[in-house]
């Protein structure tokens, strides 16, 4: 099929997708305008068109596409003890105020008033002729399996419109549907509890208890904006980070590479320890950065081969403390700064830029010291002569004790015996693979 013939079959199909759900929508329009004079008109119907708007105000986006709100429980209430047409202006005026704080196509609202509208009519219609009369166990039971029902239902429509209208997309595979089976199953609760509340106590206890249900969705929506802002933040972070490092190796080649593998292997001697997965994941990070600091120092001290003035010595001994300033002007404060600051500290306290002692120095600085030194050694890129991985662990136990930690020389030894050359000589550590972006901004959204 040529371009201009399947962009035509899009158009079509896009036109009579919209064109069903316009039909749909104006006849649930008539359903509601035929049955609302049998629908009750009290406090409750008050007390639901606050909850309404509240609750579609309240809308969040956890997923490209799929928003969640406490309208849900809105209206099947509606329909439970008002009416069909009651339940269905609920739907809709959530669905309308929604609009107010997410972002969503004229089309994809259009399907979202058909998918709720529909199933609050269809849960309203039901109940009034399948519910029994008295508020029995049995009223319950069927509300509760009506709820379910309807949330199924509402997801199915508004998938299938989608999918009609923009083609198959995994946010609306089965998969996804299975997913949310949990947050659907606590609103079928709540609409139950909800229910419960309103025949033993009245009118106040289901305000009470829906003011508390839409101030903990207000706050679930607060919470996500918060993490998606958070996500953003870290992304650009790390997005800058990397954009320095790159741009690091450009001046000099072995960097992006030293980083990665001064990283792997300081996170693999902190489990080797049996430090907790938070420091072991911090000591991957501090590893990964802990030479950001040589961006600020000039292409001359980047350069091979050069001999370096005295300035020049003066200038590298302040990569840590530039690194770190770095890592505190993009919001990484804390241990990360910290451990960049002080990963060229000695045990002998000759170190710089502050001349710490051993233990004065952070557990984790010491673990990057050795894996920092280890690498430079046996490393092909090194500036230095290179150094089998045995020669290098007898020049780091010449230096344990005076320039490095002697129990982290041999976790690294101890490390090494049980690997091959590709682990040893770290030549093909990826910077890339190290930094994985995507992992780094999902911890994030995790919080």
């Amino acid at each position: 099929m040529s371009d201009d013939r399947r962009t035509r079959s899009l158009a079509l199909r896009q036109k009579l997708a919209l064109g069903v759900a316009c039909a749909c929508l104006a006849g649930c329009v008539a359903w509601a305008a035929l049955v609302a004079p049998g629908d009750h008109l009290n406090g409750l119907s008050i007390v639901l068109a606050v909850a309404a708007v509240v609750a579609g105000l309240g809308v969040m986006r956890v997923r490209h596409q799929v928003d969640v709100s406490a309208a849900f429980l809105v209206y099947i209430l509606a329909g439970a003890f008002l009416g069909p047409a009651s339940a269905f202006v609920a739907a809709v005026t959530s669905e309308v105020a929604a609009t107010r704080m997410v972002r969503t196509r004229r089309q994809a609202f259009v399907f979202n008033l058909v998918a709720a509208g529909f199933a609050a009519l269809l849960a309203g219609t039901l109940l009034q002729a399948i519910a029994p009369r008295e508020y029995t166990a049995a009223f319950y039971l069927i509300l509760g399996v009506l709820a379910l029902s309807m949330l199924a239902l509402t997801w199915l429509t508004v998938a299938a419109f989608m999918v009609a209208y923009d083609g198959y997309s995994a946010a609306w595979s089965p998969r996804t549907l299975v997913d949310y089976l949990p947050s659907g199953l606590i609103n079928v609760v709540l609409v139950v509890a909800g229910a419960a509340i309103y025949v033993e106590v009245g009118l106040a206890g289901i305000a009470f208890a829906l003011a508390g249900v839409l101030a903990f969705s207000y706050m679930a929506y607060l919470l996500a904006q918060s993490r998606g802002r958070t996500e953003q933040y870290v992304s650009l972070s790390w997005g800058v980070l990397a954009g320095l490092l790159r741009a690091l190796d450009t001046r000099d080649q072995r960097a992006g590479r030293h980083a990665a593998a001064v990283a792997r292997f300081a996170s693999d001697m902190a489990e080797s320890v049996g430090m907790s997965e938070q420091d072991q994941e911090l000591a991957h990070t501090a590893g990964l950065l802990h030479d950001i600091g040589h961006f600020a120092l000039s292409d001359r001290v980047a350069e091979r081969g050069r001999t370096l003035t005295d300035e020049d010595w003066v200038a590298i001994q302040r990569h840590p403390e530039l690194g770190a300033e770095m890592l505190q002007d993009l919001g990484m404060y804390g241990p990360v700064a910290e451990l960049v600051l002080t990963h060229h500290e000695r045990i002998d306290g000759r170190g710089y830029p502050s001349g710490l002692m051993g233990e004065e120095t952070p557990e984790i600085a010491k673990i990057i010291a050795v894996a920092e030194v280890y690498d430079t050694l046996t490393a092909a890129d090194t500036y230095r002569t290179r150094m089998s991985s045995f020669e290098a662990l007898r020049e780091l136990r010449r230096v344990a004790g005076t320039q490095l930690d002697a129990g982290y020389v041999e976790v690294l030894a101890g490390l090494l015996s049980g690997e091959g050359v590709e682990y040893r000589h770290a030549d093909a550590a990826s910077f890339d693979s190290e930094l994985d972006m995507e992992r780094r901004i999902k911890q994030a959204r995790a919080g």
